[in-house]
């Protein structure tokens, strides 16, 4: 039988013990967009890894990007860690790690929100994170195996898409707070930091309702529930990806803490620091 995606599936594994009404269920499949999603799996049963996200993103998608800034990406084998803005939360994602595979064929994993080890086609890419909760001992002990493998690491520090928030008296869309995890592991792993910038942006509704949600102080993030109607709201559109100079592991030194530093990093990715110490 064909590989299809199952909400009720998804749901028994992240909350075994909750009923959730069938009119639930019916619209969250509308939003995650589940008959497209089954189709397209009916009509290429058989893809696999960046050959998926190729298609996926060419054919389905019907989206384009232009890379500036690939001399960056470094061509001496050692491992190194991506880190990027996240202004779609999924599509960038997938863009970007075809963008390293297809510059050198490098080894990746991505990580991302356990959520999305339901993507079977492409799960061997991930290394997944558990967003409300611990990562269990056999995700905590595949982490650990990657940073001390030859595999590259693509990461979005903020660990959720961009949000629109008011910056030096604008509205701008821009990530919330990057963790420090990133500047842990490249020192420790002695991993330069490859900054990536990658220009979109969701929809007007999409900032709206996480503004809102915010403002009535709702825990549940339910603008989540809609990244996969803001990835095929993206059709047609044209992206820009920057890959910046790579920042030496050994600038990360005890001047500023790990917060620090990683806010450092995202100051690159949006332009504000050119010159790395």
């Amino acid at each position: 039988m064909p590989l299809q995606f199952d909400i009720r599936a998804v749901l028994r594994s992240k909350a075994p013990n909750a009923h959730v009404p069938g009119f639930v269920i019916r619209y969250l499949e509308r939003i995650v967009h589940i008959k497209q999603m089954n189709a397209f799996l009916r009509q290429h049963p058989d893809l696999k890894g960046y050959d998926f996200i190729r298609t996926v993103v060419s054919e389905e998608l019907g989206c384009t990007a232009s890379i500036e800034g690939t001399e960056h990406i470094p061509t001496d084998g050692r491992p190194v860690i991506f880190v990027s803005n996240h202004p779609l939360g999924g599509l960038d994602g997938m863009i970007i790690a075809q963008m390293i595979h297809d510059n050198g064929e490098r080894p990746l994993k991505v990580i991302v929100n356990d959520l999305l080890m339901f993507m079977e086609p492409i799960v061997d890419l991930w290394a997944p994170v558990n967003k409300v909760g611990r990562l269990s001992k056999e995700q905590a002990a595949e982490q650990q195996r990657m940073w001390e493998s030859g595999v590259d690491v693509l990461t979005f520090p903020a660990g959720a898409c961009s949000r629109l928030q008011r910056i030096d008296g604008h509205w701008q869309i821009r990530d919330l707070e990057w963790q420090k995890n990133f500047i842990q592991r490249a020192k420790e792993y002695k991993r330069d930091i490859v900054p990536i910038r990658f220009e979109g942006k969701n929809s007007r509704f999409f900032y709206v309702l996480a503004y809102l949600r915010k403002l009535l102080r709702l825990k549940i993030n339910i603008e989540m529930l809609y990244l996969v109607d803001e990835m095929y709201g993206a059709h047609g559109k044209h992206f820009k990806v920057h890959v910046l100079p790579p920042v030496p592991y050994s600038t990360f030194d005890s001047s500023r803490t790990p917060r620090q530093w990683a806010e450092y990093v995202k100051n690159i990715v949006y332009g504000k620091n050119h010159t790395c110490r």
